[in-house]
């Protein structure tokens, strides 16, 4: 079971005292009624959660100490802990005995390592948690999943968390309560050597776990149990691993272990490029945690390692994110490209082909049918379901694993499909053999799709509309389609495309723009959408066009609460679910890189200082804030957010330093503009 604080315990007691609801004031003598959100109270807060992350498998740990989510053998399969979905779905905590609440919780600086430090009655004590990364063994053999070209480093999945006592004497415990399947079958364990420093599961369909440690444990049911009293300077360790590799010995191993694991996040950081500017620290932060959501095997970008955090506390809007999302990834490309790093995004684009590229016909490639989202290792997605026994994060049900949008017609990944590419043709100054095919492909489909309804970018689950940003992005990837084919020399084939491109810019223009002069929802509708703050950071119009600045401006004053951006009224539009959600943080940056666009960089600015003050206390972002009380709302955390963050981050920098002619320094990173090409703005707008 994971630790409770006390008051938690008196309030979930007390919810068996009486019905939801007691008439009148309570008899002298009687049972108190029950408090009313004593559910909600038993789950930290989101934004309370640690990530943590090997580039290939990910947890989350709670302020207490445990780690309530864990996936194994890969990200979207079923959790192992999951005490973040249902309170009796399996932790794992290593942590003092008699507190729950820690005194300070950090990243070690430029890494993924976590340090915790406890006050308690009889002295401190400092907890690291992390998930190994150590360079890669020659002699482990090859692995037959890993799609990309291997790295120096590679994980091996394992997690290590040590504790020391840095004064006084603190006793710890370990709690150890894998729960298989989503919390449906307990481990069974068993001792591997005749000590008790190591014990092993034994279930037969499940993933081998090993649990090795310095303190001697006893295994009491589903649980692994461990006390040790630390006197001051001593330490201990515990590890977690599910794989071949040997578990460390000694402290001395485990401290070589962190050293490498360190040194993995620092170099990589190291690599990026960054502006030598106050918020330097907030945009690497990001930047670690896009790397932390990149799965290296394949190259893919988790949207969230979480399913089912609600977008609306005790709401439906539960969804399941442990996908990638194509159109995420796109926007990733903008972030990966402007901060240097090269090599994921290079990984990305190989990932992109090989989920597409489903086979061979007449000794081509065969272009499989496009999907809005892929499982991170390029197998089939797996259909929605509902598991009706957990509980629900702070009782929001259901709890949902798989994804039906899959299968739903969105027509803005063709843009972001094909503006992918665009982009990493300009970065590398060549366009290859594969990066074509798959723009040639995506672009007939977009010809042949674009005028047809689709559910857009929010994946309504109501009837197909005209979405104005699903058409935008049809033009997007008719539009840049052109451009690489001149670039190909096939002028024949520029030429077609771009005249449907001036066609279809011309039908947006013509039925998206309200009788205010702003870019509206859906065809024919008066509904604003935060989507739309994307149109001019495409370069559908420049950004001086007075349709634009309409748009931008509207959506900051009608759309938003201060800082925070809706994705659309939801009272207003029909998108199958009909309840409310909280603001949309990804959108909350748009607006912020909008808003630069048209010239309003003091507001930009204010607005950056509030959403960078709402980060977590670990400087993480979820899909959603509360405006009122600026709590985490959503899968957590959410790369869309964090790479939407690097952009507009840069973007205020980059205003900043050209508005006082001023320059960072060496460090200073170009905005996606920069490399895209500011010249590219004249001759962009066909109309």
């Amino acid at each position: 079971m994971v630790f409770v604080p006390d008051e938690v315990k008196r309030a979930s007691a007390q919810m068996t005292n009486g019905l939801s609801e007691v008439p009148g004031p309570p008899a002298e003598g009687a049972p108190s009624p029950p408090i009313q959100n004593a559910h909600e109270v038993n789950f930290p807060h989101i934004a309370e959660y640690a990530f943590l992350s090997d580039c290939e498998n990910t947890c989350l740990v709670a302020p207490t100490g445990a780690v309530e989510w864990l996936c194994l053998p890969k990200p979207h399969d079923p959790s192992v802990f999951g005490t973040i979905l249902d309170r009796a779905a399996g932790s794992f905590r290593f942590a003092p005995a008699d507190s729950a609440v820690p005194a300070n919780r950090r990243y070690v600086p430029g890494t993924m390592v976590l340090s915790t430090t406890w006050q308690t009655h009889t002295g401190w004590l400092a907890v690291r948690d992390f998930l190994v990364v150590a360079p890669w063994a020659g002699d482990d053999g090859r692995d037959e999943n890993y799609a990309r070209v291997p790295r120096d480093a590679e994980a091996k999945h394992m997690l290590v968390r040590t504790a020391t006592c840095l004064q006084g004497n603190v006793e710890v415990q370990l709690n150890c309560e894998p729960s298989f399947d989503y919390g449906r079958v307990d481990a069974e364990w068993e001792f591997t050597t005749d000590d008790y420093h190591q014990v092993r599961t034994s279930n037969p369909d499940y993933v081998t776990l090993t649990l090795t440690g310095d303190l001697r444990m006893g295994i009491e049911g589903r649980a692994v149990r461990a006390r040790h009293r630390l006197a001051e300077g001593e330490w201990s360790y515990v590890t977690l691993s599910w794989s071949d590799a040997e578990a460390p010995e000694s402290l001395e191993d485990v401290g070589r272990l962190r050293g490498e694991t360190s040194r993995f996040w620092r170099g990589w950081l190291d690599t990026g490029r960054f502006p030598d500017h106050p918020w330097r620290e907030v945009i690497q932060r990001s930047a670690l945690t896009l790397k932390g959501l990149t799965f290296a095997p394949t190259g893919a970008l988790l949207a969230a390692p979480t399913t089912s955090l609600p977008e609306n506390l005790g709401g439906r809007r539960n969804w399941d994110y442990r996908y990638t999302w194509i159109r995420d990834s796109s926007f990733g490309l903008w972030a990966l490209h402007a901060l240097g790093f090269e090599t994921e995004a290079d990984d990305f684009i190989e990932f992109l082909g090989d989920v597409l590229e489903s086979g061979e016909r007449g000794g081509g490639l065969l272009m499989g049918r496009l999907q809005v989202l892929y499982p991170i290792d390029a197998t089939s997605p797996v259909e929605e379901s509902e598991l009706d026994h957990l509980s629900g994060y702070a009782g929001s049900q259901p709890v949902r694993v798989g994804n039906a949008a899959f299968d739903q017609d969105q027509l803005d990944i063709f843009g972001a499909i094909v503006d992918c590419v665009y982009q990493h043709t300009r970065s590398r100054d060549s366009l290859s053999e594969r990066g074509w095919r798959i723009v040639v492909h995506v672009v007939e489909m977009t010809l042949k799709s674009w005028s047809d309804p689709d559910h857009g970018i929010w994946e309504v689950r109501s009837e197909p509309k005209h979405f104005t940003y699903s058409k935008m992005m049809c033009w997007v990837a008719v539009d840049r389609g052109a451009r690489l084919a001149a670039l190909r020399g096939e002028t024949e084939r520029a030429e077609e495309w771009w005249e449907i491109s001036r066609e279809i810019h011309a039908d947006i223009c013509e039925n998206a723009v309200d009788q205010r002069g702003v870019f509206c929802q859906f065809y024919g509708s008066d509904q604003l959408d935060a989507s739309l703050l994307l149109l001019p950071l495409m370069l559908f119009l420049p950004p001086d066009d007075e349709r634009i600045r309409a748009t931008v401006l509207a959506i900051a004053d009608e759309l938003a609460d201060g800082a925070f951006v809706y994705r659309y009224r939801a009272e207003k539009t029909d998108d199958g679910l009909g309840e409310s959600e909280g603001s949309f943080t990804a959108c909350s940056f748009w607006l912020i890189s909008a808003l630069v666009e048209v010239g309003a960089l003091d507001r930009a600015r204010t607005h950056c200082e509030k959403l960078i003050s709402s980060a977590s206390p670990l400087g993480l972002y979820g899909e959603e804030l509360d405006p009122r009380t600026a709590r985490h709302l959503g899968n957590f955390p959410q790369a869309l957010t964090h790479l939407s963050l690097v952009n507009a981050v840069l973007r205020v920098i980059e205003a900043e330093q050209r508005a006082n002619e001023a320059n960072a320094g060496p460090a200073g990173s170009p905005s996606w503009w920069s490399a895209a090409g500011r010249e590219d703005r004249t001759n962009i707008n066909p109309v």
